[in-house]
């Protein structure tokens, strides 16, 4: 039977929306920042020569380049001061979540509640600081040893990093606050909406390329399939669960008694969604990008590590397969569904799930029924990212058609749908109530009144 909140939230309508001030303000807020890291993708870092970072980026694109543009909005093609992007943010918060799971005194600091919380989100930014720091190092002196720099020196080195881990921290404050005050995952629609913004362009190389005969109609006929097989095939993914039942027993409060009732447990055939696939991307960012900016410089370690994790290598994509099956299950077990935690919410609401006992052995049933469906969702992952790559790897495919791209795409739209229609939900809701307490006052001026109409 359908319950009332689902027939509400089915028969909501987006012309509901005019209507919700709140939602709207909040739309606008996220859409304004969203702009403002756009704006900034285009201001350079200074002491950068632009011709010759333009010539050795046309090159690059085809290579790793290609990838870390991407995660970037372009920004790193045009040398922005947005250039690392959100990547340090996402580092640090792998390395803090993981050192939360292995140190005690972090895993009890995470079961403080908010105290604890904003404790970890504030080790989070130091680290975020530190990475950074690092990284821009690193892509400075690249930079500098591939003669991309108008003055070399130590003054270009320190503007550089002092430009980029600001650029860094101030997009990582926009996601905050796109979070906080806005629609959506802030980080999530920062990556989507560089996806979003090179599309276009992407899309007219790789058209001009099947013009010139680079590319056979053949190609661009499957490509342009595929992609939508892959939508698809996620969107399918992404929505299906994996219900428990649950059931509540007959309870007494004084004297009335209620009814048990029943429900379900929803688990997502992917919990985690898109992030195993960010925390894995974001692992290859940093040697590539050394690798790439550093050009003939390059160190023989590096080109050796290069050579065999470049793109469609069979090390780089086992290396990407394990770290998504691995932040998959990670994730899950320690963010998305903690089943210890589920089972004393539903010990503590009197639920059990039929046949087993409340607490432990329930925490262990539903660890056991995670860690099965896990299965399927980490392979369904691993798959979307890795079968466009090996085909994009054969073919000159832009990395903006890769698996990795499309389930960004697809998962931050649907999230975002899915936010802006609780808020639509609870609109209603508040317009339901607002009715019926001013019926209830109506009713109460009419009795009032034939009281005292009956009085005379």
């Amino acid at each position: 039977m359908v319950s009332a909140a689902e027939q509400m939230a089915a028969n909501t309508s987006w012309a509901a929306l005019g209507k919700a001030t709140d939602l709207r303000n909040r739309i606008l807020f996220t859409l304004g920042l969203l702009v403002v890291y756009r704006l900034g993708t285009y201001i350079p870092v200074p002491g950068i020569d632009g011709a010759a970072l333009r010539d050795f980026m046309e090159g690059a694109q085809a290579s790793i380049g290609g990838m870390l543009s991407m995660f970037t909005g372009g920004a790193l093609g045009r040398m922005g001061i947005f250039a690392l992007g959100i990547m340090p943010y996402i580092s640090a918060s792998i390395i803090v979540q993981l050192l939360t799971a292995m140190v005690p005194a972090l895993e009890q600091l995470k079961k403080e509640g908010e105290q604890g919380r904003k404790k970890i989100n504030q080790y989070t930014r130091y680290g975020t600081v530190g990475l950074a720091t690092l990284q821009s190092y690193g892509l400075a002196a690249s930079l500098q040893s591939g003669d991309l720099v108008t003055n070399p020196g130590f003054f270009f080195i320190a503007s550089c990093m002092i430009t980029l881990v600001g650029g860094t921290m101030f997009l990582m404050w926009l996601g905050e606050q796109i979070t906080a005050r806005g629609v959506g995952n802030g980080i999530s629609l920062i990556i989507f909406v560089g996806i979003i913004a090179e599309v276009p362009a992407a899309l007219a190389q790789f058209f001009s390329q099947g013009r010139s005969g680079a590319i056979s109609p053949a190609v661009i006929i499957g490509v342009i399939l595929m992609v939508i097989a892959v939508i698809a095939f996620v969107v399918f993914m992404e929505r299906s669960l994996r219900k428990i039942h649950i059931q509540y027993p007959r309870r007494q409060v004084g004297m009335k008694v209620y009814d048990g009732g029943t429900s379900h447990l929803p688990i997502k055939v992917n919990p985690a969604g898109v992030i195993p696939a960010i925390f894995a991307s974001s692992l290859l960012l940093l040697p590539a990008t050394i690798s790439t900016f550093s050009g003939n410089q390059t160190s023989p370690i590096m080109s050796t590590i290069m050579a065999y994790f470049g793109p469609g290598q069979p090390l780089y994509l086992l290396f990407f397969a394990a770290m998504i099956v691995f932040f998959a299950y990670f994730y899950t077990y320690n963010v998305a569904f903690k089943p210890d935690e589920v089972s004393d919410n539903l010990k503590k609401q009197n639920g059990f799930v039929p046949g087993i006992r409340p607490g432990k052995k329930t925490a262990e049933y539903l660890e056991y029924v995670v860690a099965r469906v896990l299965v399927l969702g980490s392979a369904y992952l691993a798959a979307v990212c890795l079968l466009p790559e090996v085909l994009r790897s054969q073919f000159a495919i832009p990395f903006y058609f890769g698996g990795t791209s499309v389930l960004i795409v697809v998962s931050v739209t649907m999230d975002t749908i899915q936010q802006v229609q609780s808020h639509l939900l609870a609109h209603q809701y508040e317009g339901l109530i607002e009715k019926s307490q001013l019926g209830g006052k109506g009713k109460g001026k009419k009795r009032a009144r034939r009281k005292g109409t009956g009085r005379k």
